[in-house]
């Protein structure tokens, strides 16, 4: 999440001072490239693991910190929620045994905090997106202290002028508002560096977008958000619109977003996407910044071009160029942001292989992909995989052609190349790769996901299902075998002790069928007959429960008028509603209903109605 000290521009002289850092910035880079001195002959590879803590329950648990405090790991850090954590690997040289040198530190940190979590009843989860996480989870309340994350929060929020909106549409469409920026915290994913040769910077970054979209495609791992269905990887576009700080007037303008593909190809420098970054997005944050990097190359020291690395950090390019200093060494390496997390590390380190192996491999031949392919097509190929993953047909040199079939017959080969260029392993890249050419052959994440989440719906509770299916996903991650292994899930494989159900948020019907105060009555009886309901809550415009009408309204108030007419159903509803609250026991909800002699509760959560709890809820969790 970049460096921690950091406060927001808060006046015009601070201001041009960051401005002017970062011209200087710019500047000195452009000397740098210019005089060739960044590190050159050697290559490294290095990665970010996110993962999600959950209770026994399969719930985001906030434990972050407790279990930081207990692994007491540099290696670990904090992330933007309090059931998350970042486990940041050392970086290993690109050499014969390279990704086993990953994968081995990689399963040793990360057993280490399973071995701690499960002491405490928690599980590690590795996946794009929880499918457990629910509404209350991406409250303010759940965002990590930390000055960096409150920081960003308040500018984006000032910077946006109101709540956040999400809009997603799949086989289901969310929409949500949301007031801070811990939504973007539903996601978690594996991030991979490559360093990169300076004189090979331009091609390597333009293959870098190519390749993109059918490696997301075959990593895709995030079908699922809030229960609802929407993309292969819904990470993208929840990542993109969940810190949008563009208002309406701005997207007519057609302003970029702060998390982007890009919008051309580089032809020059990698330094023209710097350049476009400082000349489109609003600085949103600063930090000390003690030395000038011209002073410092004059000097004869490599700068840490820190204002320019602060705003980079701000600025959520999909491959986003990173410059670094390692012992006095300055370098540049392409960062992977689109790779999801899980479903196991072995997962993981094949879409890494995968992605080093296509890098490697480039062919000379698309050193200069501006004569070769449209860069709106390339753009166009990330977003369609990121919707339907394998399913996905991509524009690819001026054909249309299958994912599979691409993967198959060119990139795989592509791949193999480029890492026994690099000199790793046979061994190794079969290994690997193998994992990669099974998954083509069975399943990815995201279509083990879907299927899961269809069969063990089926009949139950929506919630119930949800904590099944990442109960299951954790006893597979657990196997050590790749998703391509897994067996598709079915209810025969649950044991019925996967969860404990104590709150009524876990039993609730979430959508639950309303009237408006000033509905007709006739419109309500009729949607109480076809429905099959005894009782229907009533919204106002504030979608406020402000009264529920029963059968027993219906039949007195048609005892007492003979017709409704123009009736509206604030004239019959009881306004005295018994309410419970979500996060209230399942027992106290069971037990109102049955000293009022009702069948159903709503569910209310700060003043607004979030779900209904009924006697049919209860009788189905005994089936559970």
């Amino acid at each position: 999440m970049g460096d921690q000290a950091v406060k927001s521009i808060s006046d015009l002289r601070e201001r041009a001072n960051f401005l002017r850092h970062i011209l200087h910035d710019i500047d000195a880079f452009d000397e740098m490239v210019r005089k060739k001195m960044f590190e050159s002959g050697i290559q490294r590879i290095g990665a970010e693991q996110e993962f999600c803590i959950t209770n026994r329950n399969w719930e985001p648990e906030d434990a972050s910190s407790v279990l930081l405090e207990i692994l007491n790991d540099e290696h670990f850090t904090t992330e933007l929620a309090k059931y998350n954590l970042e486990l940041n690997l050392d970086p290993q040289e690109l050499t014969e045994d390279a990704f086993e040198r990953v994968e081995h530190q990689l399963r040793q940190l990360m057993g280490r905090a399973q071995t701690e979590a499960e002491k405490r009843n928690w599980h590690i989860i590795l996946t794009g997106i929880l499918p457990t996480i629910t509404p209350r989870h991406i409250e303010f309340e759940h965002m990590t202290a930390n000055p960096r994350f409150e920081e960003l929060n308040r500018v984006m929020r000032e910077h946006k002028g109101g709540d956040f909106e999400l809009n997603i549409q799949g086989v289901d469409q969310l929409i949500a508002k949301h007031d801070s920026i811990v939504f973007e915290a539903c996601n978690t994913s594996f991030q991979a560096h490559l360093q990169i040769e300076p004189d090979e910077a331009v091609a390597q970054y333009n293959w870098a977008q190519a390749i993109s979209a059918p490696i997301l495609a075959v990593s895709a791992n995030s079908p699922l958000l809030l229960g609802k269905e929407l993309w292969a990887e819904t990470r993208i576009a929840l990542f993109q619109q969940s810190i949008d700080i563009r208002s309406g007037s701005t997207l007519i303008r057609e302003q970029q977003p702060r998390v982007t593909f890009g919008t051309r190809w580089v032809r020059e420098s990698i330094s023209e996407i710097f350049k476009e970054d400082i000349a489109r997005f609003t600085f949103l944050v600063a930090g000390e910044i003690e030395r000038d990097s011209l002073e410092e190359l004059k000097a004869g020291r490599i700068p840490d071009l820190k204002a320019l690395r602060m705003h980079n950090g701000t600025i959520y390019r999909w491959n986003r160029p990173c410059y670094g200093v390692a012992n006095g060494v300055a370098h540049l390496r392409i960062e992977n942001r689109y790779i999801p997390s899980g479903p196991t590390i072995l997962d993981e380190m094949a879409n890494f292989a995968l992605w080093v192996g296509l890098m490697k491999g480039m062919p000379e031949e698309y050193s200069r992909l501006w004569e070769k392919m449209d860069f709106k097509r390339v753009k166009a190929n990330f977003l369609r995989a990121a919707i339907s993953g394998m399913e996905t047909k991509l524009q690819w040199m001026g054909k249309v052609v299958d994912t599979k079939d691409l993967l198959l017959d060119e990139l795989l080969p592509i791949a193999e190349e480029g890492l026994r260029k690099s000199g790793i392993d046979d061994a190794s890249i079969r290994n690997y790769l193998g994992v990669i050419r099974q998954r083509l052959s069975s399943r990815t994440g995201a279509q083990w996901m879907k299927h899961a989440y269809r069969s063990l719906k089926d009949g139950h509770l929506r919630d119930v299902s949800l904590r099944r299916m990442t109960a299951l996903m954790h006893r597979n991650q657990t196997s050590g075998k790749p998703v391509g292994e897994w067996p598709l899930a079915s209810k025969e494989q649950l044991t019925g002790n996967e969860l404990k159900l104590e709150q009524v948020y876990q039993i609730m019907s979430t959508d639950p069928q309303t009237v408006h105060e000033h509905d007709l009555v006739e419109l309500v009886e009729k949607i109480m007959k076809w429905r099959g309901f005894h009782h229907v809550p009533v919204e106002n415009e504030a979608g406020e429960c402000i009264g529920v009408i029963t059968t027993t309204n219906l039949k007195k108030a048609a005892e007492k008028y003979g017709a409704f007419g123009n009736m509206f159903a604030s004239e019959i509803m009881e306004r005295n509603v018994i309410t419970i609250g979500p996060n209230a026991a399942i027992s106290e909800a069971k037990a109102l209903m049955l000293e009022r002699g009702i069948g159903s509760l709503p569910v209310i959560y700060q003043g607004k109605l979030v779900g209904v709890i009924t006697k049919f809820d209860l009788l189905q969790l005994e089936d559970e």
